[in-house]
């Protein structure tokens, strides 16, 4: 599918990204990181409520990990777990996982959608 931005669209996000003053005329050269920032946030999933939220990760020193209270069920690298906690004590953990094969699968597209 391809993308089209208008321009006044990829000349408000050049001004939101800081990348020109309102009203200044948007450098050629800079357009196309304009529309890729823009083709970003397009790609971006969008936060559902179906998302699986863990309640509690706890990392202890040696690598063990717990999600909601059960041991993570995969072997993990200790030295690649990044941590973010927020001053209200949400966050985010990065881990990662060695794997001898991995498989990237494409959901299942409903039958309504295959017909053209």
């Amino acid at each position: 599918m391809p993308l089209s931005y208008s321009d006044a669209k990829i000349q408000a996000k050049a001004e939101l990204l800081g990348l020109v003053q309102p009203g200044s005329q948007l450098p050629r050269r800079l357009r196309g990181k304009v529309v890729a920032a823009l083709a970003a946030e397009q790609q971006r999933p969008a936060v559902a409520d179906d998302v699986p939220l863990a309640t509690s990760i706890i990392v202890e020193p040696g690598g063990g990990i717990t999600v909601d209270g059960r041991p993570f069920p995969w072997i993990v690298q200790a030295d690649r777990i990044e941590v973010t906690i927020g001053p209200d004590g949400a966050g985010m953990v990065r881990l990662t996982i060695p794997a001898a094969n991995v498989q990237i699968t494409k959901p299942a597209t409903p039958e309504s959608e295959n017909r053209a």
